[in-house]
């Protein structure tokens, strides 16, 4: 049984990174097919905006025919821009987050990245028979790192994350706060600009989800990394972003957007970020009583 788990994880991740690097030689083609024409405007968009989306839709086959889940998507997040996507359960967050990270192609309209993002799941998605170091180590390989500098950049990363002398630790030896580090780390490794965060936080305790916005916040500004992050905690998003990008129940339209002009550290328990929370509560509640 534990033979077929590994090889469904391993086969897994491997769908998964074949799916990127799939995207990302379209992506490259399609730029070269525009500089051929003439028009090379969205190859140009990737160096001053880590990632772009326009009109972008997205729909899926269902029982009753085409179900339209993403409409007439328009998104900007600009180089080192922290942008937190919110909505209802369903609206098609993590299937928008899914789009970015080239997992999935668009059914209408246009995407570009700065590069291939990094993602970093709901679910840690460490390999059980590994360590913490050989997890994050995995990444290194796939890019191509030589062995011989894996094992410092490994631990940089590890000192990064505040996981000092983690690397020999398995995955059943870290609390749920230190999975989801490393996790982060095998993110990292991936040396992208853009990093994609599908509700990474939301099964945690609320002492250690707090603790690691924290250290995502400090992270984010010692890289100048760009993050486009799934939730669905309204105090999450105001906490941790730059802007909040509301989508509205499926099909995910974008409904409002508010830029959060409150100085880091931030609490969820401080009053500007509460009175923006609520503020953005009440639309929230809005678009799910008109959308039903």
């Amino acid at each position: 049984m534990r033979s077929q788990e590994m090889t469904t994880m391993a086969t897994t991740y491997a769908k998964a990174e074949k799916a990127a690097r799939a995207a990302q030689a379209a992506e490259a083609a399609e730029a070269a097919e525009a500089a051929e024409t003439g028009s090379a405007s969205e190859s140009a968009d990737a160096g001053r905006y880590a990632a772009r989306l326009r009109h972008v839709s997205k729909s899926f086959a269902g029982p009753g025919g085409e179900q339209l889940v993403l409409d007439d998507i328009d998104l900007d997040v600009a180089p080192g821009e922290f942008v937190t996507l919110l909505g209802a359960s369903g609206c098609g967050k993590s299937t928008l987050l899914n789009l970015v990270a080239g997992l999935d192609r668009p059914s209408a309209g246009s995407l570009t990245t700065d590069g291939r993002p990094a993602l970093m799941f709901q679910e840690h998605a460490l390999f059980p028979w590994l360590t913490a170091g050989k997890n994050i180590e995995l990444a290194l390989r796939l890019r191509g790192v030589p062995a011989s500098e894996r094992r410092a950049r490994v631990e940089e990363l590890l000192a990064l994350v505040r996981l000092h002398g983690a690397y020999g630790k398995r995955v059943h030896e870290l609390s749920g706060g230190m999975r989801q580090r490393v996790a982060m780390a095998r993110a990292l490794a991936q040396d992208s600009r853009l990093l994609l965060m599908d509700e990474p936080f939301a099964a945690l305790d609320a002492i250690t989800r707090d603790t690691l916005h924290d250290e995502l916040t400090r992270i984010w500004q010692e890289t100048g990394l760009s993050v486009l992050f799934v939730t669905h905690n309204v105090r999450e998003a105001v906490r941790l972003a730059q802007r909040v990008v509301l989508l509205s129940s499926r099909p995910g339209r974008v409904a409002r957007e508010w830029t959060v002009d409150i100085p880091q550290p931030r609490r969820v328990e401080d009053a500007p970020v509460a009175e923006l929370s609520l503020q953005i509560t009440e639309v929230l509640r809005g678009e799910i009583r008109r959308h039903g």
